[in-house]
């Protein structure tokens, strides 16, 4: 559905069109546990602020083995009962477009932001970090783990991570777009 209507050009409350503001894509290895997670997060924090119509989000991977598959069945559900839906997403690489259609590419590891960094194509110029450099109550933590190989517990641990850090971006979103509430009559 997603790509249904990226094609279609048709904003949603999911999808919407940004025309001046704000794109953001998050990146992790594979694209089917920690960037889709954050990808939903974001999305709903969004939505909560009323920024989702000026912050576009996506999620890809530094590497396309999962291209085209969902995020893996224990992130949807840990996902889902917080509230944030996921089954939609689908996996795809991180291309060279991605470093100019994109203001942020943050990652959810050092390995990942390398990656993403020696990738860079000359003349671009997105921020590119880590996300965990937007959380507050977890300020220590500089990287979202891997939890493919682990427990359901470790899924758990990310979501929190990201969370955390999703509400720090927001914040930062929110202060540096030109009118931080489009429903806002002040604005």
């Amino acid at each position: 559905m997603r790509g249904l209507r990226q094609l279609l050009g048709k904003p949603t409350a999911e999808e919407p069109a940004v025309h001046g503001g704000v794109r953001v894509l998050m990146v992790c290895m594979g694209n089917i546990c920690r960037s889709p997670i954050a990808e939903g997060v974001l999305r709903a924090k969004l939505l909560r602020a009323g920024l989702q119509t000026q912050v576009q989000v996506d999620s890809a991977g530094t590497h396309g083995y999962h291209s085209g598959e969902p995020p893996d069945p224990r992130a949807i559900g840990v996902a889902a009962r917080h509230g944030v839906e996921l089954a939609a997403l689908r996996a795809r690489p991180v291309v060279p477009e991605d470093y100019t259609r994109f203001h942020w590419l943050l990652a959810m590891d050092e390995a990942n932001l390398d990656w993403l960094s020696s990738r860079r194509p000359a003349g671009t110029e997105p921020r590119i970090g880590l996300l965990m450099e937007h959380a507050r109550r977890h300020a220590d933590v500089r990287e979202v783990p891997d939890p493919y190989y682990g427990a359901l517990a470790g899924f758990e641990h990310v979501l929190a991570l990201v969370d955390d850090a999703c509400e720090g971006l927001v914040e930062r979103l929110a202060a540096e777009l030109p009118h931080s509430r489009p429903d806002d009559p002040k604005a």
